[in-house]
């Protein structure tokens, strides 16, 4: 089966691809206790913006209190960004171009691995089953929520707006928001996790009112043609339940589409996945461009962007062992696989030691 598809122009919004090929934001957790990003990160965003269409960068807080994971990046003071900057003159240097995904974690959080004197915040005073690994501690829980006042939300829009601004101040081409997988914004989408009733909780376009009051913060900001975000229909990661998912995402979807963003990022889910693709139902109700995300390989993926089922394939865990895998995937070179046990362990080591194809 031809992969050739991948390999073609494309526009997202304001920024032109030179291939379909993306770089799908990977948590590495090499960020030091301040949230810098590691001196390692300029080598391994460049390595890999040098063959990619696009890289979108690991998933960065807009705040000290938006952090859950041990040595997760901000963009949010002027040490963070510097570093940053460096970063993307690297990959721009490389000739890629690069987006900055932006998050806040909500509930999936510990304090061991938040700067003191923050709080775990959420729609609702829930707690979200399951345990995350701290440095001091190992495995823990999840820390039980305070549920946010109407004022902090809006306070919240603002620190993706102000981090957005930052991004592209830095020279990041646009950013993504994160609104999947569990986090914050999804959160506020659910019915297990978003228990409100007020105007942000109870029916869908309730539920919908914060993700998409911190979308339009940010595309108002630094345009839509340089937004992109990221949606996870189906996912059941981080104790997430869409018990209306297909009504749900049907109204979400078609609110985004009204706002003109650069692109729609979809997840499919990889388990208890339910009957409808979301990158069928996001196609059929997003007009602008669509990064399908969940499995792909270079023939499925190719195929998709064929059909004009996408405009673009993210790819995930082989871009970590790969670092030219958009020129194994256009020559049918072989992959390295990733060592899991080093992916979210700090220092070079399963970072940026993973070898490039020599003599092609």
């Amino acid at each position: 089966m031809s992969t050739a598809a991948l390999f073609t122009p494309t526009k997202l919004g304001a920024i032109a691809l030179r291939n379909r090929v993306v770089m799908a934001p990977l948590t590495r957790s090499r960020a030091d206790t301040e949230g810098v990003p590691s001196r390692h990160a300029a080598q391994y965003y460049s390595e890999r913006a040098e063959g990619a269409g696009l890289v979108i960068c690991e998933a960065t807080q807009v705040s000290f209190a938006a952090q859950g994971y041990c040595r997760t990046p901000g963009a949010h003071t002027g040490e963070q960004m510097a570093a940053w900057s460096r970063i993307v003159d690297a990959a721009h240097d490389a000739g890629g171009k690069i987006v900055l995904q932006i998050w806040h974690v909500g509930r999936i959080t510990h304090a061991l691995n938040r700067a003191a004197g923050t709080e775990a915040v959420a729609p609702s005073a829930v707690q979200a089953a399951g345990m995350m690994y701290t440095d001091q501690q190992g495995l823990q829980p999840h820390d039980v929520p305070r549920a946010l006042t109407v004022s902090e939300i809006a306070g919240i829009a603002q620190d993706f707006s102000d981090t957005a601004q930052r991004a592209i101040d830095v020279g990041f081409d646009g950013v993504e928001v994160h609104s999947a997988n569990g986090y914050l914004l999804n959160q506020f989408l659910s019915t297990n996790a978003n228990l409100r009733t007020d105007d942000y909780g109870g029916s869908i376009e309730n539920r919908m009112r914060m993700p998409l009051q911190v979308v339009k913060a940010v595309s108002d900001r630094v345009g839509a043609d340089r937004t992109g975000v990221r949606i996870s229909p189906g996912h059941t990661f981080n104790d997430i339940v869409e018990a209306d998912m297909p009504a749900l995402y049907a109204r979400y979807i078609k609110a985004l589409d009204g706002l003109g963003l650069a692109y729609l990022h979809v997840m499919r889910p990889f388990a208890n996945a339910t009957d409808a693709d979301p990158v069928t139902m996001a196609r059929s109700l997003f007009r602008g461009p669509v990064i399908a995300c969940g499995g792909y390989s270079s023939e499925t993926g190719a195929a998709l962007i064929a059909s004009g089922g996408a405009e673009a394939i993210a790819f995930g865990r082989m871009f970590i062992s790969n670092p030219d895998l958009a020129l194994r995937l256009r020559t049918g070179a072989g992959l390295t696989e990733p060592n899991q046990a080093t992916f979210y362990t700090p220092g070079p080591a399963g970072y940026i030691d993973y070898p490039a194809l020599e003599g092609v």
